[in-house]
């Protein structure tokens, strides 16, 4: 049985740190692949293609993951449940189309099948997601939830910081992932086109949740030559693996600076 998501818990002594990484899944399942188009299950565009490899080294900071083994083509995480379920890449739960507004189907889930994935994909992420931060705040009092993406357009900029609009987390937590990126190089920019996707605006609600979305273009760990290809890129290319050297020490000293370790 293929796990709907997957949840690795703290290595070191637990941190009131969740990241939850809700587009880097590539898998669909028989049923729903059987209805796509075939070029379009080869490519899977608008992935965030290898976060879960690039940040697999976050536990041993004592942060919880939460991440999602689904493509954001069986449903998308990162949406409010409204009509229409099925419709817009942009707005619905269920895209009907890709964001470059190229056909997915060659025959569309009806209406029975658009609730039972909403149903089995979309509403027991969230309810472990809650769970997560609920635990966390009992713990602790406190929550930071990083939402993490990848991006390629329509901005150049290395790294896009959202709170929606200063909204959602302290200047004290954007502040410190803002500088540690800076400091290795990346161009980083807030609010830029990113400023926040349901995850962050919706979990910042909750008292005492500080939400910060972080999008990586694209170009920063993967090998551009590769992205228009139509299959996902590597992931095993040089820089994947230098990015991943510097986020590495970018993560550490983040959460040095916030816990003062």
């Amino acid at each position: 049985m293929f796990n709907i998501f997957k949840i690795y818990q703290p290595e070191e002594k637990e941190l009131p740190v969740i990241v939850d990484i809700p587009h880097s899944g590539m898998f669909v399942p028989p049923d729903i692949s059987a209805q796509f188009i075939e070029e379009h299950l080869q490519s899977l565009p608008n992935t965030d293609w290898h976060l879960d490899k690039m940040y697999d080294f976050l536990p041993k900071f004592g942060v919880t993951i939460i991440q999602a083994t689904h493509s954001r083509y069986v449903v998308d995480l990162n949406r409010q449940i409204k009509e229409p379920t099925f419709g817009s890449f942009w707005t619905s739960v269920i895209p009907e189309k890709t964001a470059f507004n190229r056909d997915i189907y060659q025959q569309k889930p009806n209406k029975e099948q658009i609730q039972q994935r909403i149903k089995k994909y979309y509403l027991s992420y969230h309810e472990s997601l809650r769970a997560l931060v609920e635990q966390k705040l009992e713990e602790f009092g406190k929550v930071y939830l990083l939402d993490l993406h990848s991006f390629f357009g329509p901005i150049t900029a290395d790294v896009c910081l959202g709170n929606v609009n200063n909204q959602s987390c302290s200047e004290r937590l954007i502040r410190a992932v803002e500088n540690n990126f800076a400091r290795y190089g990346y161009e980083v920019v807030r609010n830029q086109v990113f400023n926040g996707g349901y995850i962050t605006r919706h979990y910042s609600q909750i008292p005492n949740v500080e939400t910060l979305q972080i999008e990586v273009r694209y170009h920063v760990y993967l090998q551009e030559d590769q992205l228009d290809l139509p299959q996902p890129p590597s992931w095993d290319v040089p820089q994947f693996h230098a990015a991943k050297i510097n986020f590495y020490d970018i993560f550490s000293k983040i959460v040095a600076e916030i816990f003062n370790k």
